[in-house]
């Protein structure tokens, strides 16, 4: 696959905000482009966008998801000030994030404040010392500054509950040889799989779904309610993999297809067809177990909506930070995916 394009659409994605919850400037760009590719197109109750690729044999029906979410902070509060108490939403910590601008996404229109922790020139009279020395910044200890009264913030529909990512120009993608270096690859480099999938599959064996799956950050919501009201054969979810040194996972352009992580075991049959599938494409797959770690197709499985589950990933380090992942393991997804889809 031309790894320009892959990274070009990437980077498209990732520039499109999707906080859990708050999906809406993704799920326009994903509606058109499904439509746009001549898939049966909708967005359900919980807000995950389908895109449908009619099979030969329509009694068998696969999804595969890649969710849009990404992590960042909530607003909990409203100081006098205008500055803006945070809390987490998602696996995000604020100092992956550091100080910068952040994107504050009101019910109006987006305002950008400034991610703070306070000045560095300070002694122990001040709370902030104690970050400096033996503690971690915590979203509790942190602050958004506006420089706007509540009254104007109230304005900009800027409220309790309203989200914060990253600024949208710290999000530009970064191309690092044959990888690239980016925020939220987590969910955007999963829905370019799907948006190729989307032009690769023709004439597949059964029912394909390929969802862009709504709040997974927040307990794979969208995936729950997408599969609590179809009938599924099989689940495969796309996923990020962490590279970190307990995990036998490489970097590099070979993808990793999970037998377990933290919510539980993955279908072993499935997995086989998948790994004929590599095989068939003439792709090494890596094969691991983690934890601190789930996704819609191992939440969906736990709770007994689905009978078939499978994960399939892209080695990927600084999970849920900066990420930085080869674009030909994002690639060879989509090569195993489309390989599956037409010998099942």
């Amino acid at each position: 696959m031309d790894f320009d394009h892959l990274f070009d659409t990437i980077a498209t994605l990732v520039l499109h905000h999707s906080p859990s919850g708050m999906e809406t400037e993704i799920d326009r760009f994903l509606l058109e482009r499904f439509q746009e590719l001549g898939l049966e197109t909708w967005q359900d109750q919980a807000g995950n966008v389908i895109g449908k690729i009619r099979g030969r044999d329509s009694t068998k029906k696969i999804a595969i998801t890649g969710h849009k979410d990404e992590i960042g902070a909530i607003i909990k509060a409203i100081n006098p000030d205008g500055t803006l108490q945070i809390r987490q939403l998602g696996g995000a910590f604020p100092w992956i994030y550091g100080e910068g601008v952040v994107d504050i996404i009101g019910d109006k229109g987006t305002r950008s404040g400034i991610l703070s922790f306070g000045s560095r020139h300070i002694s122990h009279q001040s709370p902030q010392k104690v970050q400096q020395e033996n503690t971690p910044v915590t979203w509790e200890s942190a602050w958004i500054e506006t420089k706007l009264t509540p009254e104007e913030l109230d304005a900009c529909g800027v409220r309790v509950g309203s989200r914060v990512v990253v600024g949208k120009h710290r999000k530009q993608p970064l191309r690092l040889k044959d990888y690239i270096a980016s925020y939220t690859l987590d969910n955007k480099a999963s829905v370019a799989i799907l948006l190729a999938l989307a032009a690769r599959i023709i004439n597949p064996a059964v029912d394909i779904y390929l969802v862009a799956s709504a709040k997974e950050e927040v307990g794979a919501l969208g995936a729950l309610f997408f599969t609590a009201n179809n009938r599924l054969d099989a689940l495969i979810a796309l996923e990020i993999c962490p590279l970190a040194p307990e995990y036998p996972i490489k970097d590099g352009s070979s993808p990793v297809l999970l037998s377990q992580d933290g919510y539980g075991i993955y279908d072993e049959q499935l997995n086989q067809e998948l790994r004929i599938a590599a095989e068939k494409a003439g792709i090494p797959l890596q094969l691991a177990i983690i934890s601190g770690f789930g996704s819609d197709a191992s939440i969906a499985m736990k709770f007994g909506h689905i009978a078939k589950a499978a994960c399939l990933g892209f080695p990927t380090q600084n999970t849920h930070g900066y990420e930085i992942a080869h674009l030909g393991a994002i690639a060879n997804c989509i090569s195993i995916l489309q390989a599956y889809c037409q010998l099942i």
